[in-house]
C-alpha cells in the first residue's frame, strides 16, 4: 500500500496497514504529523492552555490566592508548544520506524491516469496494490483577503505569533474563529468576531451557540452575525493596522483593528497529485469523491482525511484511514455515520457535540424531546469558579438518544459519555441510571436525562 500524505488520515492508514501486515510506503513532502500536528489541533490547544492558565491565576484572588498581576511571555509559550509539537513528531516518526513503513521525504504524485503509483519529485517511485489519498487541506481566504502574513493572517500565522494584536478582528465565527478569539481575548487582545451566518458556531445546537455567546461577551469579545464583509483599507504606516467595510448586522459598518484572522474553512489538497485526467472523481470544490468504504472512482485508489467532504477532524480521518486500510485487506469494514461523530471546540466555555441538534432532529421528522441544565446548579462547577455553560440532550419521544450537546468547563472531555450514548441509541431511562459520581461535572449529564423521565432530582 502508498500512501500519500503524511497527516492523521495517512500516517493512521501507514500504521494500521502495517500493523496488520502491509508493506507500506508513506511518502510526505515535510514531517510527518500533518496539519493537525504541525499548525492545528496540536499547537492551537497549547496556546489555549496558555490562556486558561493566565485566567486562572488572574482569577486567583477569588480562592484567596495573592499571586499579583499575571504577565505573558508569548514567546515562552511558543517554545512550550515548539516542544510538544517536537516530542510528538519524533514519537510518531518512531512509530513508523517500528511498524517499518518505509518513509519517502518529498512531494509526491499519482505518475499517471489509472495507475496505483507514486512518484516522488527526487524521482523516486513506489507502487502498491492500493493508494491512499490523504494530502490533507489548506487555509481558505476569500476574495480581497489575501494573506500577506502581517496584518491579514490564516491560522497558520496566528499560531506563530510573537506578540499580541491590541485589536484583531476574525472573519468567520466557526470553531476554529471561536478558538482564536478565546485565546485572543484571554492574553488580552481586543476581538470582534464577524460572522456572515445568522449563528456563530454552525452546526452547533442554538441552545448551546447562544450560551457560548453570552460567556463571550461577559468576556468582552464583540460578536457580529449576519455580516458580510466587503474589503479593508490599510491605516498607514503610523500603526501598520487596517479599517475593515462591512454591511449588515447592526451598529457600525466599519471597524479599525491592527489584525484581520481570516477563518473561513480549509480547502482539500487536491491540486497537482496527478488527479487531473485520472478516473479519480473530484467535485467543484476540490473534494475526492468517495464512497462509504472511501473508495474513489479509480480501482485500487482510497482516499481520507481533508480531501473528503466529511468533518475535518483528525479523529475522523483516523476512523476513515482504518475503513480504507480493512476494506483493502478484504475484511468487514463499517462505513462512519458522519450524523454521531463527536465535536469538540476548546474555546472558553469548551463545546463539544455528537448526534443531532433539535432543529436537526425535528427537521428529520422525529417526535422530539429535550432536556438541558446549567452548570451555574452544579456544585463542581461551582467549586471550580467554572459555571458558564449548559448540558442538552436531544432525544426521540419514547426512543432513544439523538443528540448530547455541552458547552461549559471540560465539555470536550465530558460529551464522550454521550457520544457513545449516541451511537449505541440508547434510551435516556438507560442511561440515566448510571451512577455519576458526586460532586463532579458529569452528573449534570445523567440529571439532564433524569428529568427526561419526568423524576429529576434537582429540576
Amino acid at each position: 500500500m502508498v500512501v500519500l500524505g503524511g497527516g492523521p488520515g495517512g500516517y493512521a492508514a501507514a500504521l494500521y496497514g502495517a500493523a496488520a501486515g502491509l508493506d507500506v510506503a508513506l511518502v510526505e513532502e515535510s514531517r510527518v504529523g500533518g496539519t493537525c500536528l504541525h499548525c492545528g489541533c496540536i499547537p492551537a490547544k497549547e496556546l489555549l492552555q496558555t490562556a486558561e492558565v493566565l485566567r486562572t491565576v488572574a482569577n486567583a484572588k477569588e480562592f484567596g490566592v495573592d499571586a499579583g498581576t499575571p504577565g505573558l511571555d508569548l514567546s515562552v509559550s511558543q517554545q512550550r508548544k515548539q516542544g510538544i509539537v517536537d516530542r510528538l513528531t519524533k514519537g510518531l516518526e518512531g512509530l513508523l520506524k517500528g511498524r517499518k513503513v518505509t518513509v519517502a521525504n518529498g512531494r509526491g504524485r499519482l505518475a499517471d491516469a489509472g495507475s496505483l503509483r507514486v512518484v516522488v519529485d527526487d524521482g523516486t517511485e513506489f507502487e502498491g496494490d492500493a493508494v491512499v489519498l490523504a494530502t490533507g487541506s489548506s487555509p481558505r481566504s476569500i476574495p480581497g483577503f489575501d494573506f500577506d502574513g502581517e496584518v491579514i493572517l490564516s491560522s497558520d500565522h496566528v499560531l506563530a505569533l510573537e506578540d499580541v494584536p491590541a485589536r484583531t478582528a476574525i472573519i468567520g465565527g466557526g470553531a476554529i474563529g471561536c478558538e482564536f478569539a478565546s485565546f485572543l481575548a484571554d492574553v488580552g487582545s481586543e476581538v470582534t468576531i464577524l460572522e456572515a451566518l445568522p449563528q456563530i458556531l454552525t452546526g452547533v445546537d442554538a441552545d448551546c451557540a447562544a450560551a457560548a455567546v453570552k460567556a463571550f461577551k461577559k468576556r468582552g469579545i464583540t460578536v457580529h452575525t449576519g455580516v458580510t464583509v466587503e474589503g479593508y483599507e490599510r491605516n498607514g504606516a503610523a500603526d501598520g493596522g487596517v479599517t475593515l467595510k462591512y454591511s449588515g448586522g447592526e451598529g457600525a459598518t466599519s471597524l479599525a483593528v491592527d489584525k484581520v484572522i481570516v477563518s473561513v474553512g480549509r480547502a482539500p489538497r487536491t491540486k497537482d497529485i496527478g488527479l487531473e485526467g485520472s478516473p479519480v472523481s473530484v467535485d467543484e470544490r476540490g473534494f475526492i469523491e468517495v464512497d462509504p468504504y472511501l473508495r474513489t472512482t479509480a480501482d485500487g485508489v482510497f482516499a481520507v482525511g481533508d480531501v473528503v467532504a466529511t468533518p475535518q477532524l483528525a479523529h475522523v480521518a483516523f476512523a476513515e484511514a482504518i475503513v480504507a486500510v480493512k476494506t483493502i485487506l478484504g475484511e468487514h469494514a463499517i462505513p462512519i455515520d458522519y450524523s454521531k461523530v463527536p465535536f469538540g471546540i476548546y474555546c472558553h466555555p469548551e463545546v463539544a457535540f455528537a448526534g443531532l441538534t433539535e432543529q436537526q432532529a425535528r427537521d428529520a421528522g422525529y417526535d422530539v424531546v429535550t432536556s438541558k441544565h446549567s452548570f451555574a446548579g452544579n456544585g463542581r462547577a461551582m467549586i471550580i469558579g467554572e459555571t458558564d455553560g449548559l448540558v442538552k440532550v436531544v432525544a426521540e419521544k419514547n426512543g432513544p438518544l439523538l443528540g448530547v450537546h455541552f458547552v461549559g468547563p471540560w465539555a470536550t472531555e465530558l460529551m464522550v459519555e454521550g457520544y457513545l450514548a449516541v451511537n449505541w441509541e440508547a434510551l435516556p431511562e438507560e442511561v440515566g441510571a448510571f451512577i455519576h459520581p458526586h460532586p463532579t461535572l458529569s452528573e449534570l449529564f445523567g440529571e439532564t436525562l433524569m428529568s427526561l423521565t419526568g423524576r429529576g432530582l434537582h429540576g
